[in-house]
């Protein structure tokens, strides 16, 4: 087998051990940023899966992410995300991560290999026809990820493969094949650094289109957030003041007579009562700018 670009070495690791340590952030630094510049020939097809995933939200069905180690864990940071900033029910975005939350403490490697593992976490997602599934892999070999991808194809569900070799697997299995080829790390291997990064980033950009595609982003906005901390019902006061262009005491007695939902209390911070809120919005399919009479 030819060796993996993400495993080959990087011309700017040579006498990493041996330079200052301004240099080795230098370097590093320079292979972060190349590694972002992978995504922008992948744009198309990142957009292709977050339209997939805004569809079947939008329909009532899931979005599921799956991986193992660093590229498990990129998935994960995007997937917890989903509820809090977009209030997407966590039900509807299940994770399927190589070993479960026993591996998010002491990442044990042979949990990868177990393809036997990956059938008991999809049957536990309960993914079916119509739902999409994000599966990670730098190498794009991870028998975990890839066992993952073909099961849930054949339960009809959407194969959005993201890898950083151009010759993986799961390129080949996946409806949206995704390409991010950061090519070898700056420490050989360590595929969390470049790799993770250039799929961070897709990732970001895919629930983000996700939620503006959902209403849940407007100008800028999380208006759809989940308000369960005092963080967060200050957030949310401050979106309701900045888009409804009232005092912070009327957005918080807006919030007070939506139960803490931004969308509505935008609303009402406008002059409707809770309930046409909700009928205006259900009507508009969750989307604030056709009730806002300025567009904004």
């Amino acid at each position: 087998m030819s060796e993996q670009r993400t495993e080959g070495r990087h011309v700017l690791s040579t006498g990493l051990h041996a330079v200052a340590a301004q240099e080795t952030m230098s370097r590093i630094l320079e292979c972060q940023l190349h590694a972002l510049a992978a995504l922008r020939p992948a744009l198309a097809q990142i957009e292709r899966a977050a339209q997939a995933g805004a569809d079947a939200l939008r329909r009532g069905g899931k979005m599921a992410y799956a991986g193992a180690g660093s590229s498990g864990l990129m998935a994960l940071a995007d997937c917890l995300e989903l509820p809090g900033t977009f209030g997407i029910a966590p039900d509807r975005v299940p994770m399927l991560f190589a070993g479960g939350a026993d591996a998010l403490l002491h990442m044990r490697g042979g949990v990868e290999d177990d393809p036997e593992l990956a059938k008991s976490d999809l049957n536990r997602a309960q993914l079916s026809q119509g739902d999409v599934i994000l599966c990670l892999a730098a190498s794009g070999g991870t028998p975990y990820t890839l066992a993952v991808a073909r099961g849930a194809k054949a339960l009809g569900v959407t194969v959005v493969g993201l890898s950083n070799v151009r010759t993986a697997a799961l390129l080949d299995l996946a409806d949206i094949p995704i390409l991010l080829e950061t090519g070898p790390e700056i420490v050989t291997g360590s595929t969390r650094m470049g790799a993770g990064t250039a799929q961070k980033v897709a990732l970001n950009m895919v629930s983000v289109l996700i939620g503006v595609a959902l209403g849940h982003v407007h100008d800028g906005f999380m208006v759809n957030l989940t308000a369960d901390n005092a963080k967060l019902v200050g957030r949310a006061a401050r979106i309701v003041t900045e888009v409804s262009a009232v005092t912070e005491q009327a957005a918080r007695d807006a919030l007070s007579q939506t139960h803490g939902s931004v969308k509505p209390a935008i609303l009402v911070a406008r002059g409707m009562s809770p309930a046409q809120a909700e009928q205006a919005l259900a009507k508009t399919g969750g989307h604030l700018a056709p009730l806002l009479s300025d567009g904004q």
